[in-house]
């Protein structure tokens, strides 16, 4: 059954419903003879024009405008089809927007009327396993004119939007935050139609129509299959656009919308200097439409919580050997052998540990039976020790991921465990703010660590090892998103998860994100900026079983994105 229109669930994990073909074919219907709805003025002055677009190797289409909402098609010289329609106008853009009428088809038109270039996107309702994604294939050409010269050059796929980021208000109150952190994704927040602060991802296209104005677009193939596509004028920080698909509560959405932007900032990229090339990352096909879409929870294993009890019970691999994502991270240090002390957990239990050896410990929760486990240990900064083990034996197959501050006497833990509600093996996490106990650890009193803003809008570069690279955006005070690299250094595909961000310390900094409806894995770093370098632990489990490995890498600074104060009001001690 249909939900809300966008609802209030985790990243990616609200169940749209398939949608029938007729159903779709009706909610259709009944707007394409009258075309899109638009809050703003539309442009009326095609009304009585005739109108042919040329593409190269696409469509050919001849509009003839009844008035300046209708029009009759043509398409390649076939029988002519009467539909509704909306056109927006930029500076010297013109945005053209219709369905056509009994069938799942549609188009948009871009054109410039200064040098009479158009990109034509011919838009369907075909999906990947269900027909509500809106599927794309795009087109360049020009608008003819009889004994007018054919205009040289087209507009073209770029990457000169990548590293971009803008804050949207549209005319019907949508906000959003669109960051442009690749040249083939896209990644954006809600700030209205849903207000969880968490950030999504999707496919987009990016062309440029000149050095100011450009056409974006985004299929939200993971979030009901809407599609988004408009011009925007970087100079004016001005968009038009449509939006078209099929929400959470099965509502059509077909509408035309003019938005005002506000520049958030520039970060830096990564290709060679001068590339401006576009769609770094090829199709798997070349059919029609074809586009890389980043499907992770296609592959992975899912798998119940009696599977997760049998695979961990014939083993973890817990520090077992190195690790590709720590090729570039810390060795281990030995500097807590011999150390005992509590953890007292505000809100969490009290453990106990006797720190018998470099790699082995003993500990007990809440007083109870004591229990030895492997472990591996960091000192990030001198004082402030990084260390992880698994909770052998508890129901969840708990693990504790703790970075400890011996000269403030704080302490912090990532608690993450399995049989989440969704997936048996995806990860979870709690964080637990506490207190050191023992030996000469000065009391804090009431002073904790506590969740941060320092790193929002942050992106930073990680190299784990040689040719492994990738970027993550602190989009939000709960959003990590991460953008792999292509080998010519563009921005490719990315994905994004929940998570946390701690302040240790000045410059140091407990991260954690949760690589949800991807691969399951707990992601933990205790990143330190000033020497830009990163110590971390990851926790996973799939069908080769239940690991606690070593991360590390090193980084660069991208830049930072202005967004602090989107979030201020609901960061100061909200929990992740």
């Amino acid at each position: 059954m249909p939900g809300t229109a966008y609802p209030d669930e985790p990243l990616y994990r609200y169940d749209w419903n398939a949608l029938n073909e007729g159903a779709m074919q009706s909610a259709l219907d009944d707007v394409a003879g009258t075309g899109p709805e638009c809050v703003s003025e539309l442009d009326l002055r095609l009304a009585g024009k005739v109108l042919q677009i040329v593409t190269d190797g696409g469509p050919s289409l001849s509009y003839r405008f009844i008035t300046g909402t209708r029009l009759r098609l043509s398409e390649n010289g076939g029988d002519a089809i009467v539909a509704g329609c909306g056109v927006l106008t930029l500076g010297p853009v013109t945005f053209l927007a219709h369905l056509i009428p009994g069938t799942l088809r549609g188009y948009v038109v871009v054109m410039d009327r200064t040098t009479r270039l158009a990109t034509v996107m011919e838009l369907w309702f075909g999906g990947h396993e269900r027909k509500r994604e809106v599927m794309r294939a795009i087109s360049f050409g020009y608008v003819y004119e009889e004994g007018a010269e054919v205009p040289e050059g087209r507009h073209a796929v770029s990457n000169r939007v990548e590293g971009k980021a803008l804050h949207w208000t549209q005319d019907g109150g949508a906000q959003t935050l669109e960051f442009y952190p690749s040249a083939s994704y896209s990644h954006w927040v809600e700030l209205t139609r849903m207000d969880r602060g968490q950030g999504y991802c999707a496919p987009s296209d990016y062309i440029a129509m000149s050095e100011a104005l450009h056409i974006y677009t985004r299929t939200e193939c993971e979030f009901s299959g809407l599609f988004t596509a408009y011009a925007m004028d970087l100079n004016a920080l001005e968009q038009v656009g449509l939006r078209l698909g099929f929400n959470a509560a099965d509502e059509l959405e077909f509408t035309l919308f003019r938005g005002k932007g506000e520049w958030l900032g520039q970060i830096a990229r990564f290709e060679e200097f001068g590339d401006t090339s576009g769609a770094p990352v090829p199709p798997p096909d070349d059919g029609k439409g074809a586009r890389r879409v980043y499907r992770p929870l296609e592959t992975m294993p899912k798998m119940t919580k009696a599977e997760v009890a049998e695979v961990v019970a014939k083993g973890v691999k817990v520090f077992d050997g190195p690790s590709i994502m720590a090729g570039n991270g810390h060795p281990p240090t030995q500097a807590m052998a011999g150390l005992k002390f509590t953890l007292r957990y505000d809100d969490g239990p009290a453990m106990d540990y006797d720190m018998t050896a470099h790699d082995e410990l003993r500990w007990r929760k809440n007083g109870g039976d004591w229990v030895t486990s492997r472990y591996n240990a960091w000192e990030a900064v001198p004082g402030v020790f990084m260390f992880g083990h698994l909770l052998d034996g508890v129901p969840d197959h708990d693990c504790h991921i703790v970075v400890a501050d011996f000269q403030s006497g704080m302490v912090t833990c990532y608690n993450g465990h399995l049989n989440t509600p969704w997936i048996a093996n995806e990860a979870g996490a709690r964080t637990y703010f506490g207190k050191i106990e023992g030996g000469h650890v000065p009391d804090p009193g009431e002073a904790r660590h506590d969740y941060t803003d320092d790193m929002l809008g942050r992106c930073l570069t990680w190299n784990y090892s040689p040719g492994l690279t990738s970027m993550h955006l602190y989009s939000t005070p709960k959003t990590t998103s991460w953008i792999i690299f292509t080998e010519s250094g563009h921005g490719g595909t990315s994905w994004a998860g929940s998570g946390s961000q701690v302040k240790i310390r000045d410059g140091l900094y407990f991260i954690y994100w949760l690589e949800e409806a991807c691969n399951g894995t707990l992601g933990t770093i205790l990143v330190n900026m000033r020497t830009m370098h990163d110590t971390g632990i990851s926790y996973h489990c799939g069908k080769d079983g239940l690991s606690l490995g070593p991360m590390g890498a090193l980084a660069r600074h991208a830049g930072r994105f202005d967004i602090t104060r989107f979030f201020q009001q609901r960061q100061k001690g909200e929990g992740a």
